[in-house]
């Protein structure tokens, strides 16, 4: 493997010295420059890896030399390197488009493993891809990801250029767009695929419970800690810890995240001592942090320390060639797992489903699929068993009321009709009384046991129904 090319800026001489000694003993080729003048001089002449950069210098400041080297290289990778730094100054710089930011002086250790998790960054962004390599050939091991638009393929390309690098991803999109799915694929294309992937919703756990969660406690450090407990950044040591809803996480925690993202260190609650952890983070959400950053809601020196990597899911209607699929996909899935017998559907109703700009995405597609699947049992699903929000300005055709009792020459399936019947009886109370099952058992003349009863007995449960009391 080819030594790798390390620029060094910095005013002091000593500084420089002493860095580039220890970088030529870890087998790095080590370039210096005495300012900022001098490294955009050098830089124009030499393709480098990395570049270590002090912050105050003469002249040009650490700051300017950074905005002036993105400007002409986006991919530069650059560490700044301060003895005077501060949350705001830290910000600035990652703002910027600094990879990280080293106070001074600084462990050798530290610096080792910063710029090592830096060049894998650089050689993630700057990898060229493979002549004649699909994206499709990694999504067989990712079978939860369909679809062949433009979009989704841009976005599998680009989780595949940043998978093997451990740098910190965020991963932007709206609700039910597949977040998780993007970042459990990151996972399985990376070194860390045979490691845990441990996921934590950051909105869905108490607060005063979520510092335990993450960074575990000891036994005794607070009323009911009866053991001691491994957090979740403990158990995704080697491996990724997903950060979903990254939004909602309290502001007294986005300080302690911040402290374990510069010195991958944790320490459990109660706790005397830290540990070190080599865990890749991956965080998510579906809020727009820019704005949570002005309202004071969200830290800006962590929303730049997590946005290293921004991945952006565009929302379903962004990508309506992948409906079609997306449909075939969850109409297999059901029928095996609510033991269905749906053979497809019509061309009109998944022409209305293409045309429906799902402001639930991919969420709301299955959840609906769901839903036909068990009411519909069999045969072909049909315009007319689609709710009518869905419909728009179609009619779908129905039958004359005086026939549709009327049985066919070749006869029927008694029982199937009725089960047929009674679950569309069922769903429309349902969907009538908003999920009530009280109400909704009203409205049928039933007993509320006895609708839950039957609920459980057809197995018209799931993520798709997830009814009030």
């Amino acid at each position: 493997m080819l030594a790798k090319n390390i620029l060094v800026v910095d005013d002091d001489a000593k500084c420089r010295e002493f860095i580039k000694a220890f970088l030529t003993y870890k087998g790095y080729t080590v370039s210096l420059a005495n300012d900022a003048m001098e490294a955009l001089v050098a830089i124009d002449g030499t393709d480098f890896d990395l570049v270590i950069t002090d912050l105050m210098m003469p002249g040009i400041n650490g700051l300017d030399f950074l905005k002036r080297l993105k400007a002409r290289q986006a991919e530069a990778v650059v560490i700044v390197s301060s003895a005077f730094s501060s949350a705001e100054s830290t910000a600035n710089l990652l703002r910027a488009g600094a990879y990280s930011c080293l106070d001074k002086p600084f462990d050798l250790q530290e610096l080792d493993a910063l710029i090592h998790r830096a060049l894998e960054h650089h050689a993630a962004l700057t990898k060229p891809k493979a002549a004649g390599k699909s994206t499709v050939m990694n999504r067989r091991l990712l079978g939860n990801i369909i679809g062949e638009s433009p979009k989704l393929r841009s976005l599998l390309e680009l989780v595949e250029k940043v998978a093997d690098s451990d740098s910190t991803a965020l991963i932007l999109g709206e609700s039910g767009t597949g977040k998780e799915l993007i970042a459990q694929a990151i996972h399985m294309l990376s070194s860390r695929k045979n490691n845990n992937f441990v996921p934590v919703n950051c909105g869905a756990i108490p607060e005063d419970l979520l510092e335990s969660e993450l960074f575990g406690h000891v036994k005794g450090s607070f009323t009911g800690a009866i053991a001691n407990r491994v957090g979740r950044f403990a158990m995704a040591d080697k491996g990724t810890l997903f950060l979903d809803e990254i939004g909602d996480m309290p502001t007294s925690l986005q300080v302690k995240l911040l402290r374990v993202l510069q010195s991958r260190e944790i320490e459990p609650v109660g706790g005397s001592c830290s540990r070190k952890v080599d865990t890749r983070i991956i965080a998510a959400t579906h809020q727009n942090l820019e704005e949570l950053v002005a309202s004071k809601l969200f830290r800006e020196d962590l929303f730049y320390r997590l946005s290293v990597i921004p991945i952006v899911v565009p929302p379903l209607r962004e990508r309506k060639e992948d409906i079609p699929l997306l449909v075939d996909s969850f109409l297999k899935r059901m029928n095996e797992e609510k033991h269905r017998h749906i053979a497809g559907i019509a061309p009109d109703a998944l022409q209305a489903l293409c045309d429906y700009q799902w402001p639930g995405n991919i969420r709301e597609l299955e959840n609906l699929m769901e839903r036909l699947v068990i009411i519909k049992g069999s045969g072909t699903i049909t315009l007319s068993d689609l709710p009518d929000k869905f419909l728009g300005n179609r009619q779908p055709v129905v039958s004359a009321p005086a026939k549709s009792y009327s049985l066919p020459t070749a006869g029927i399936n008694f029982n199937d009709v009725i089960e047929e019947f009674e679950n569309g009886l069922i769903m429309d109370a349902l969907e009538k009384t908003q999920g009530n099952k009280k109400e909704a058992a009203e409205l049928l003349n039933l007993k509320r046991t006895t609708l839950i009863e039957k609920l459980k007995k057809k197995n018209l449960t799931g993520p798709g129904l997830r009814f009030d009391a």
